[in-house]
Formats: C-alpha cells, sequence, structure tokens
C-alpha cells in the first residue's frame, strides 16, 4: 500500500470510527429536510396515504398517526424518493435503517452530531473523505477488520492527534 493511501485510509478510519463519516456518506441519498422556519404541514392520517405510500412507510404504520406533521411530511419525500433508487441502493438504505434502529438515543445523537460535523467540513474535505471511504470500502474485509482494530487499541490521545486535533491537556497535578 502506498504511504499517501495509507494516510488516506487512517484518515478515513480516524473518521469513520469517530462517527464523522458514517452517517452522512449516504445522506445524499435523500431530499434535504424542509426548512424548519415555516409553518407545519397539515398532518395525513395514514388511511389517506396512496397504496404505494403505504407500502413504501409501512414499518411506521402503527406509529404513523401519532408522528408530528413535519415528521409525515419528511417521511412521505423520502417514501418519493425510494421508489426512484435501483433495488440495490434500496438494500443498502435496508441495512443502514436497519443500523439506525439497533442504535441506542446516545448513539444516535453522537451520528446525528457527527453528521453535523461532517455537513461543516470544507467540500473538498468531504469529497477527499468520500473517496478515501471508498477506497476503504474496496479493501479486502480482513485488511479493513485489521485497521478497524488498530483504531481502537489506539489510545484516546493519539487518537485525537492522528484526527488532526490536539490532545487534551494532561489532569492537573496527575502523574
Amino acid at each position: 500500500m502506498s504511504r499517501l493511501f495509507s494516510l488516506g485510509v487512517a484518515m478515513l478510519l480516524a473518521a469513520l470510527l469517530a462517527g464523522v463519516v458514517a452517517a452522512p456518506l449516504h445522506a445524499q441519498d435523500f431530499p434535504p429536510p424542509q426548512d424548519q422556519n415555516m409553518p407545519p404541514p397539515p398532518s395525513r392520517p395514514w388511511s389517506t396515504l396512496d397504496p404505494a405510500q403505504r407500502d413504501v412507510l409501512s414499518p411506521l404504520r402503527d406509529k404513523w398517526d401519532t408522528l408530528p406533521p413535519r415528521r409525515q411530511q419528511n417521511m412521505l419525500q423520502k417514501a418519493e424518493h425510494w421508489v426512484t433508487l435501483p433495488p440495490e441502493k434500496r438494500d443498502e438504505v435496508r441495512l443502514r435503517i436497519a443500523h439506525w434502529q439497533t442504535m441506542t438515543p446516545d448513539q444516535r445523537k453522537e451520528a446525528r452530531a457527527n453528521l453535523q460535523q461532517f455537513r461543516e467540513l470544507p467540500p473538498e474535505q468531504r469529497a477527499r473523505l468520500h473517496a478515501t471511504f471508498e477506497q476503504f470500502q474496496e479493501l479486502p474485509p480482513e485488511q479493513r477488520e485489521r485497521l478497524m482494530q488498530q483504531w481502537r487499541s489506539m489510545p484516546p490521545d493519539q487518537r485525537m492527534q492522528f484526527r488532526g486535533q490536539p490532545a487534551p491537556p494532561p489532569p492537573a497535578g496527575g502523574h
């Protein structure tokens, strides 16, 4: 592996395992949320959805009528986009949704914060992270796992330095 590729994979691992890249890489799969300053749309009872919408949104059937109208609208937009995706992309999205559902509230909160952090990166840096992620995905699973294990075994200070962040100062009076 070339030094540049190694550095890129290392940067990606730092970002990926820190959660910066995990969620946002596919955020472009769905349309952006509506402006939060606009008045909320009217509530849409489940019974008013057409059959295609009910089919796509079936996992939400039991709680649909209790969702806030803005959330309903957001889900309807995603459902519209869903039908335009090729089958393999739908499978990817299903896997991400299943993974999201297994996350704890704290993990979801961290993922949202990481997504916001990713969105605040300069476009060039986001593009580099995305390209590095694609390269990482092309590695054999064993090699990806080895790199992830190396990252996990790094002490937190070393991880922060690796990610380009200053290490926290040592505790006052501690050795």
